[in-house]
């Protein structure tokens, strides 16, 4: 009698994407996507995951992407490699302008980035980062100059991950130190830098049926960032806001979330979080408190391991967001 409970050598599943947000407006896509495992003899390593992505949204924007997250050798080596070129039509807020308001930006996208992490003691890696990027954006009404800015990245990270699992932890700590430049002498016309700070926190909840999330994020930008590598609040930090108002060199965030599995197979999740930007264009948004909240629905696509997508929906300052997920916020 075949064992039904075998483990499959490659899980594969085509997802359809659908959200919208207030900027983008309506997004359609679909992304196929495939668990497995590198070597079939490593139970420790988690299961691999690679997977494209083609969407399009109805303000005319696109893109396509692909993606991969590899463990192997015992999980002591993790490789990730994503591509995606496209075209971003988006907006701004301006205030230095002889009318404030939004104004609309379109920006062609090409980027390449490559990460490699070798574990050195328990739970404890240490990494290094490639990232091409090449922008070219042009802006409504002149009120900034077109750009192209060609950027090349060298990311020095450190990590420490005791989570009991790398798609749907129930405990554990995710904890991330990442240093990033742009130098010019591997090619950038400007020096940059940024430094990120991410601290994740998982607790079981209801006899480990729910899970209790915590994050707080830094993101910090150290000399000329260009316009297209600020930080925007909205995403993952923090939920709730779509219109892409407020953007600066740098952000800081908390929020916890919340997520209650009514069966094996779907999920509840409600999360709020609190942030703030420096940097900004706008001198008035700097330091400013941005509070974001919400609900979210979440649906496990694989049969062989907990990997959540979902549709959250919050409310921001003045502002709101639909986003749909692939994996968990945070």
């Amino acid at each position: 009698m075949k064992d039904s409970t075998k483990e499959k050598k490659v899980e594969l599943k085509i997802m359809p994407y659908l959200s919208y947000n207030r900027n983008l407006k309506v997004m359609l896509g679909i992304i196929p996507m495939a668990n497995y495992r590198l070597n079939a003899n490593d139970s420790i390593s988690p299961k691999s995951m690679s997977g494209i992505a083609g969407v399009y949204t109805t303000n005319g924007s696109y893109f396509a992407a692909v993606f991969n997250r590899w463990f192997f050798n015992e999980n002591k080596w993790r490789v990730a490699f994503f591509g995606a070129t496209g075209n971003h039509m988006s907006q701004f807020f301006m205030e230095d302008v002889d009318v404030s308001g939004f104004y609309d930006y379109d920006t062609n996208t090409t980027m390449v980035s490559a990460a490699v992490k070798r574990k050195i003691t328990e739970s404890f890696y240490g990494g290094i980062t490639y990232t091409y990027s090449f922008f070219d954006t042009v802006y409504e009404d002149d009120v900034q100059p077109a750009s192209k800015t060609k950027t090349n990245a060298v990311e020095l990270n450190m990590l420490y991950d005791s989570r009991n699992s790398q798609y749907y932890p129930t405990k554990g700590i995710n904890t991330q130190i990442r240093l990033i430049t742009y130098p010019e002498w591997f090619g950038n016309e400007n020096s940059a830098n940024k430094f990120i700070s991410n601290y994740n926190t998982y607790f079981p909840m209801r006899q480990n049926n729910d899970v209790l999330a915590a994050r707080f994020s830094g993101q910090f930008g150290l000399g000329d960032v260009p316009f297209e590598q600020q930080e925007t609040i909205g995403g993952k930090d923090i939920r709730g806001y779509s219109e892409g108002k407020y953007r600066g060199d740098g952000l800081i965030s908390l929020q916890g979330e919340y997520r209650y599995n009514f069966n094996r197979k779907m999920g509840l999740v409600g999360f709020a979080g609190i942030a703030t930007i420096y940097g900004s264009t706008n001198e008035d948004f700097d330091w400013d408190a941005y509070p974001g909240f919400g609900v979210g629905y979440r649906y496990n696509v694989f049969d062989g391991m907990k990997f959540n997508i979902g549709l959250d929906a919050a409310v921001g300052k003045g502002d709101w967001g639909i986003y749909f997920r692939i994996g968990e916020a945070f």
